[in-house]
């Protein structure tokens, strides 16, 4: 079987607008391959529209590679059970093949994120945490080289938080995946490298490499440490005005 061919994603002067109001201008940034980026923020300064920019959802911009996008909302369709919205790719694409070859990953993918006694629930007689597992067992199953996920741990919780946090380090690897949250905790606990948004138009800082190996133990001091110098650095960096 061939490797999967995993890109790096390259930001080369770019000018990201969102309803008309400027998000970033001559903007370059390189996200790394085979790594997890975190894309920490304070609410509103832009994080979701620079994920929108390399998923190519902006008007104007391309996608680079084949990639998994995982909104903010869940987006799981009213009327199909929660195995059959996690193949949902596989059913809009039209190949049946792939779907039925795909069937057990979901299966799997639902069991591990606490819903293989739900397969074939609606979403309607589900919580508002288990339709954000179903959606991220969605984004997982894609099996794409890259992933790209909004806050896909909200609406969670602690517990559940961490249980999912581990289990997309995991799944995660070897791909280049870029995750946004407003948790500099969570943002230290999966990823490779944080990267900080500041300002209006925002900027982007220098690469914040966590110690040791993701998953990271929330209760290590020296964590704990790089948590209070992240929440500094965003206390100073004054809210923005769009998502």
């Amino acid at each position: 079987m061939a490797r999967l061919v995993v890109p790096s994603l390259s930001v080369r002067n770019a000018r990201i607008a969102f309803d008309g109001h400027l998000v970033a201008e001559r903007l370059s940034l390189e996200i790394p391959a085979e790594r997890t980026t975190c894309l920490l923020g304070r609410s509103g300064i832009g994080k979701t529209s620079l994920l929108r920019y390399l998923a190519g959802l902006l008007p104007g911009t391309t996608r680079a590679a084949p990639l998994a996008y995982m909104a903010q909302q869940d987006r799981l369709l009213p009327w199909l059970s929660a195995l059959d919205n996690v193949l949902l790719g596989y059913r809009l694409r039209g190949d049946e093949a792939a779907r039925r070859k795909a069937e057990p990953r979901a299966r799997a993918l639902l069991a591990e994120v606490g819903l293989g006694d739900r397969l074939n629930d609606l979403p309607r007689t589900l919580s508002g945490g288990m339709r954000q597992r179903a959606a991220l067992a969605r984004t997982l199953c894609e099996d794409r080289p890259v992933i790209l996920m909004d806050e896909p741990f909200a609406h969670l919780d602690a517990v559940t938080r961490l249980d999912l946090q581990d289990l997309a380090v995991r799944l995660l690897a070897g791909r280049t995946a870029v995750l946004v949250t407003h948790d500099p905790l969570e943002a230290l606990r999966v990823a490779h490298e944080v990267r900080i948004l500041q300002g209006a138009p925002f900027t982007v800082g220098p690469a914040i490499l966590p110690p040791g190996a993701a998953p990271r133990d929330p209760a290590d001091p020296e964590l704990l440490a790089l948590q209070a110098r992240l929440i500094g650095e965003l206390r100073g960096s004054g809210p923005g005005d769009l998502p």
